[in-house]
């Protein structure tokens, strides 16, 4: 049976960064994936989250907020490189248990030899992410874009799934 991981990131008190702990929330209330497809919210915890990506999952989409120059509200899907394992300290790639670094969180995945086939990061560019004093609650219009990142997680579920399903057996 295929498991994929559906997994919402972010910080509730800063604003835009919120999204993928609100869309995770959105998926958990709305219900309806498979049994194999698991949904949490890891909130800022980049640890857990790297530990969970090495779990035996064979996907996992990853929901967030990320600044890459777009308009406010949109949404983007990205498949990220693997980095490389490399020899040397791991200091390098020590993330807080309390922070989340998506590049840290994928090498410290590759660091402990284990990990999902295929992660997918699906991320919305924010309006705000809260200033100096931090901000409760999404803006307007990444706010409206919830529903619709809870539509496309759910058709990348049933992509994913189709694709292990008739990928061929070793």
């Amino acid at each position: 049976m295929t498991r994929i991981l559906v997994a919402g990131v972010g910080n509730i008190f800063c604003g835009d960064d919120a999204y993928g702990v609100e869309v995770a929330t959105r998926l958990l209330r709305r219900g309806g994936l498979p049994h194999s497809v698991e949904v949490k919210d890891f909130g800022i915890k980049g640890l857990d989250l790297a530990y969970a990506l090495t779990d035996g999952y064979d996907a996992a989409i990853v929901i967030d907020a990320a600044v890459r120059g777009h308009e406010p509200g949109a949404i983007s899907v990205i498949e990220p490189d693997r980095p490389e394992a490399k020899d040397g300290a791991p200091s390098a790639l020590f993330i807080s248990a309390h922070g989340l670094d998506p590049e840290k969180v994928l090498g410290l995945v590759t660091m402990l030899g284990a990990g999902c086939n295929r992660i997918l990061f699906v991320v919305c560019e924010p309006l705000t992410l809260g200033g100096e004093e931090g901000q409760m609650g999404l803006s307007e219009v990444v706010a409206a874009s919830v529903d619709p990142c809870v539509h496309l997680v759910e058709k990348l579920v049933s992509s994913l799934l189709r694709e292990y399903e008739t990928a061929p057996s070793c």
